[in-house]
């Protein structure tokens, strides 16, 4: 009976507690991003609380009102579910860097992130991501940052899921009139657990 519970219990924490690697795309846009668990690499952090990762974005002028090129990040995240609800609230911290009509850009936004998880067959989340940095935490040629992204997956698979989202990233600078929007569109991809 303890050999059966052990058994069930592993192979629950195995099911959440898992990196992942996800790709966005649409008619301009590419968006590579990984994260890993790091309750995965030793005994200190619970699994499925606190993540690390990165993400790359290869951004079209269509979806900008600036002349814009590759977009970099890496990002750190802490996580919980409230009380076995499907609830999932975070808070993390990000670093980006990109350049922007030749000036770098360079910010370290502060963040939230909600997801809700409905119970069904085939279970399906949706999350938002709300991440702003002031001119304080705003460096080189950087002004503010401010992200948004709302988006829906559905895990079709055990360790797979098809998501669709939107994403606004607005990179304000220096001696600039207005918001510059780095991206601002609609998505679909693909996102795995391993």
């Amino acid at each position: 009976m303890l050999r059966k519970f052990s058994l069930i219990a592993l192979s629950t924490i195995s099911v959440f507690a898992m990196h992942s690697a996800e790709i966005n795309i649409n008619d301009k846009d590419l968006e590579l991003s990984a994260k890993f668990d790091l309750g995965q690499f030793g005994n200190t952090v619970e699994p499925d609380t606190t993540f690390l990762g990165f993400s790359y974005i290869n951004g079209h002028e269509d979806n900008s009102n600036t002349d814009i090129n590759g977009y970099v990040e890496t990002n750190f995240l802490m996580r919980r579910e409230v009380e076995n609800s499907g609830v999932m609230f975070g808070i993390g911290v990000k670093s980006n860097y990109t350049k922007i009509n030749a000036d770098r850009y360079i910010t370290i936004p502060l963040g939230l992130e909600l997801g809700y998880t409905l119970s069904t067959t085939i279970p399906i989340t949706f999350g938002t991501k709300l991440y702003y940095a002031p001119e304080s935490l705003a460096f080189s040629k950087a002004k503010s940052f401010l992200e948004y992204r709302f988006d829906a997956t559905v895990a079709v698979i055990d360790t797979g899921s098809l998501l669709l989202g939107y994403r606004n990233i607005d990179t304000n600078m220096e001696n600039r009139y207005g918001t510059q929007t780095y991206n601002k569109s609609i998505y679909f991809g693909f996102r795995f657990a391993f």
